[in-house]
Order: structure tokens, then sequence, then C-alpha cells
């Protein structure tokens, strides 16, 4: 009985959250009236929206229906923890660059596609000035013998890579690297590339295993909240562990003393096993 009425507490949550004047109209494209809703960004949507957010993928945007679909109570608490559709579009339409123009309600489907992809998927439209630390505590093990190991931090874009190096753990089959990586994160950022390698004096360092970190909630999350300084320790953020990523376990992004981190577990692809573990910390580029 007690998990009914949990079930319909959240409901109610949602309803309110619903009916919040900013919300009563579609994110993307202004359309009254929204039936569904984007968990994971914290947007409510129009039917037509809606679909072009499914066609991205759970890992951009996890569409659920307000009134069919069941949703978690973590779900519900990270839309309430963005505060809707205003607050959400301060971040994701912080500027819209000349040449794009945000879709209305009789917008063609490429029209909507364009806009919703260039605003969730490639973010073309956050301001860029943030950037992240990572590679702190971090960890990797394999049944390989005698690893000589190194990792390599890339964040991907669509013009350029940038890349960072950690030092070398000689012959350890659990290196611990505990130090901190610095990349700057540019405006038209892509997921953050890690790859693990065996150091070979001689010869041609042999690749371990790479994975893939998904950087959108962190940097959503952080911005959502502007000064992290102003808050107590709580959760801000969350990135869902899936079949489409690398994750262990769902990722938690936390303001701890002020300070916005988020630790992550990956199991190494492209490999028989291994795993990493790390951290990152978000700054604006002032700090």
């Amino acid at each position: 009985m007690s998990g009914v009425k949990k079930s319909t507490s959240a409901k109610i949550k949602l309803r309110g959250l619903l009916n919040q004047p900013d919300n009563r109209t579609c994110a993307d494209c202004g359309a009254p009236d929204p039936k569904w809703a984007s968990a994971n960004i914290g947007v409510f949507l129009c039917l037509k929206c809606c679909g072009v957010h499914r066609s991205l993928g759970t890992h951009i945007s996890k569409v659920l229906s307000v009134a069919l679909d069941e949703w978690s109570d973590e779900e519900i608490d990270a839309m309430i923890e963005v505060g809707g559709n205003s607050s959400a579009n301060s971040i994701y339409e912080a500027y819209i660059p000349e040449g794009y123009t945000k879709p209305g309600l009789n917008a063609s489907n490429d029209e909507r596609r364009k806009f919703i992809k260039s605003k969730y998927e490639l973010q073309e439209f956050l301001k860029p000035s943030l950037r992240i630390t990572s590679g702190k505590d971090s960890s990797s093990s394999s049944t390989q013998s005698n690893i000589s190991g190194k990792i390599l931090d890339t964040i991907l874009s669509n013009s350029t890579q940038k890349t960072v190096q950690s030092t070398v753990i000689s012959s350890n089959l659990n290196p611990v690297w505990n130090e901190e990586l610095m990349l700057s994160v540019p405006s038209n950022y892509g997921p953050v590339k890690l790859q693990v390698y065996d150091h070979d004096t001689f010869s041609a360092d042999d690749i371990m295993g790479e994975a893939e970190i998904d950087i959108q909630p962190l940097i959503t999350s952080a911005t959502s909240y502007g000064n992290p300084e102003m808050f107590g320790n709580m959760q801000i953020g969350k990135w869902l562990q899936s079949h489409d990523n690398a994750l262990m376990e769902d990722s938690i992004v936390n303001i701890i003393d002020g300070k916005v981190k988020q630790d992550v577990s990956l199991k190494l692809q492209n490999v028989e096993c291994g795993e990493l573990y790390l951290e990152l910390e978000w700054l604006p580029l002032d700090q």
C-alpha cells in the first residue's frame, strides 16, 4: 500500500509541475497543452516534438507520457530539480545564432528535427564558457599481466580534438593514477573518449580498452544551478546506465562542498575485461 501512495504522490508532483505557466506549452515549438516530457532533460513536449526526441535515442532524451507511462520517483524528482521549460531553455537556448529559427506550431518535421538535434544533441546553443577536470582517483583493472598503464582523455568536437595524457604506472595490474587532467570544453563538444594503454618501451603502446563519457548531464546540471557555492551538498543530475553506454551503474552529479562533481564507473569497451573509475569536476572558465 505504501508503494501505491508513493506513486500517487509522485504523479501529483508531476501534475503540479506541468500546471506551471511556462510548462503549459511545448519547450521546443510552443504548442499548447503538452502531453509528453523528456525525463532526463526536464522539459514538457507536444506530440510532434516528442517524435523527434524519440529519434535522438534515450541516451539523449528519454521521452515519457505524462498521463500514460509509469514514472519513477527519481525521474519525477529530476524533472522538479530542473524546474521546467523556462529553466531548461535558459540553458539549451542560451543563445541561438544566426541561421537558426525556433520552430513554430506549424513547422515541418524537418524543421523541428534540425532545431531539436542542434539544441539537445549537438548543443549548439549553450554558452561556450565551460570546462571540466577529469582523471582524478582513476583506476583500471585487467587480466593482462605486468601492465605499464597510461590513460588518455580526449574531448571530441566537430572541428578538433583536445587530448591530455596521464603518467605511466609501471608493472601494475590495478593502476591508480590519482592525478588531475584538465580539458577545455569547446562550444560544439562531443563525448570525452578515454583510452587505456599498455606502455611499451621499445615498441608501439598496445591499447587495453576504451570508453566514452557523455558530459552533457554534468554541464547541464551545473549550468542549471549557477554558482554551486550557494547550495549545500545535494544531487543535481544523473547520467543513466543503458545498453548504449559503458556505464556500470547510474552516474550521479552532485554538489559537494561548493563544487559540482560526478563519479563515473565504466566498463572498458573492445577488450575482454577491464574497469575504469574516475571523478569529473566542472569549473567555469573564470575560476
